[in-house]
């Protein structure tokens, strides 16, 4: 039976997965509760938290071990976190992902940045941080960031036993997915090997970061008059860059006819216009470039271009999407 390395007050070792939906969190915190309980002895619980169930919305999974002689009556969520995992870096736009944890935390964060560039964006001043660029594996295996998270994540629960979790992705797979078995080990065990750890020991004593809870913008006394939502979704205050999950679209101007089979596909109007004169002096519509704050990276305007003037492309930490992003002309808003 496996031995906690550190419990809180109630004896709860926990952790909480911060996400957004389409990368599998909710079913890596199903699988990581279920093999701590089947697969190495322990009292465990696991649950997950999200709005509305679609591509690119905030998913968290939380996760309790206890030992075996422990009632859970706890299934509030995680505030307190032992082990925080992060499944995509540009949550940090939107949450505060490492709210709540102790100073010695461990937080794992799925990016291609160094540990000590994640310590100034997360403001942490103590604790281990643990970096894996789990989209990259995942691209190459064809699978999803969970396994490789989960691979991450059982090098930092040393108390777990990997080849249980193997055995537990087998049984997960096999019935409706058997092509995918392989895969996915190949992915978990690739998280487990790669992933990099660095630990910052603060010169004096550190407090604990605060959790916080979100609050809803519009409530009671903030809300407008008769209850009118004024950013509703896709609209022109939206940031979507949050929802791509490691590619993206790439415009070969000198390619492109001007066919607007791209923005024809496109679902959230990403392709920005200009009028311009042809050759003969006639206007016509001429395809700028992409506004990618509005970009999710679906890649179908990709498959619907017939002259390949738009290319699938891996997002790198290189601001690829902030330095050539065309804005949109939108005269009612100011950013």
């Amino acid at each position: 039976m496996s031995s906690l390395p550190k419990v809180n007050e109630l004896g709860f070792f926990e952790i909480r997965l911060e996400s957004i939906g389409g990368l599998g969190a909710n079913l890596a915190g199903k699988m990581l509760s279920e093999d701590g309980v089947v697969g190495n002895g322990l009292n465990g619980v696991g649950f997950s938290s999200y709005g509305s169930e679609k591509k690119g919305s905030p998913v968290k999974a939380h996760i309790r071990f206890c030992e075996p002689h422990i009632n859970i009556r706890d299934n509030t969520p995680i505030e307190r976190p032992h082990v925080v995992g992060i499944f995509h870096d540009a949550l940090f736009k939107t949450l505060h992902c490492t709210s709540g944890i102790y100073p010695d935390s461990t937080v794992l964060v799925n990016t291609q940045k160094s540990p000590d560039i994640l310590k100034n964006i997360m403001s942490i001043e103590s604790g281990t941080i643990a970096v894996i660029d789990a989209t990259g594996i995942a691209l190459e295996e064809g699978t999803k960031v969970n396994t490789a998270m989960l691979g991450s994540l059982y090098r930092i629960l040393d108390f777990l036993d990997a080849d249980s979790m193997r055995n537990t992705i087998r049984r997960t797979f096999e019935h409706k997915y058997p092509h995918l078995v392989e895969p996915n080990i190949r992915t978990f065990d690739r998280g487990y090997h790669e992933v990099q750890f660095k630990t910052f020991t603060p010169q004096e004593a550190v407090q604990s970061i605060p959790f916080t809870r979100e609050e809803p913008k519009l409530g009671y006394q903030t809300q407008p008059i008769g209850g009118t939502v004024i950013n509703p979704g896709n609209s022109i205050l939206k940031d979507l860059s949050i929802s791509r999950a490691g590619m993206l679209p790439h415009f070969h101007d000198d390619k492109c006819i001007n066919c607007a089979a791209c923005d024809t596909v496109c679902p959230d109007f990403c392709f920005v216009w200009e009028e311009k004169e042809d050759k003969r002096g006639r206007p016509q519509m001429f395809l700028k470039g992409i506004d990618y704050q509005y970009c999710k990276g679906c890649l179908k305007c990709v498959h619907a271009c017939p002259v390949e003037a738009l290319s699938s492309e891996r997002e790198y930490d290189d601001g690829f999407a902030e330095t050539n992003r065309v804005p949109h002309l939108f005269d009612l808003v100011s950013k």
